[in-house]
């Protein structure tokens, strides 16, 4: 079993947004409900779909246009703005932001390690 999907065969909280998400970044354009759905796993419904992207678009993760009927979605940003956001929020959660990034860079692989100090030291692309 997948280690998004409970025992009772559902996913875990998050999951599908983040599922719908990845599908609308592989499209790479603003995409429909319908091609949405035909880049996830399984097969949620349609009406599923369009609840996900509707909340998505709620929390200001995706935007939508209008297309004859129906909406196009595109996601705000990319895979890596969306992951930065969420490190972000996560940052700002605790009181000692001190601590947080030192245990945070402390816990990293010397790989990542050095690919931040490789960062902080470079100027930033604007």
């Amino acid at each position: 079993m997948p280690q998004d999907i409970g025992p009772a065969g559902r996913r875990a909280p998050g999951a599908l947004e983040n599922e719908v998400l990845a599908a609308l970044w592989a499209v790479g354009a603003p995409a429909s409900a319908a091609t949405v759905r035909d880049g996830l796993t399984g097969d949620p419904a349609y009406t599923t779909v369009l609840t996900i992207l509707s909340r998505l678009n709620d929390k200001g993760l995706v935007s939508r246009e209008r297309a004859g009927r129906g909406y196009r979605y595109s996601p705000v940003h990319d895979e890596a703005g969306h992951v930065a956001a969420g490190m972000r929020a996560l940052l700002e959660k605790g009181t000692d932001r001190a601590a947080v990034l030192a245990r945070f860079v402390a816990e990293l692989p010397s790989e990542d390690e050095q690919l931040l100090e490789q960062l902080l030291h470079e100027p930033l692309e604007g």
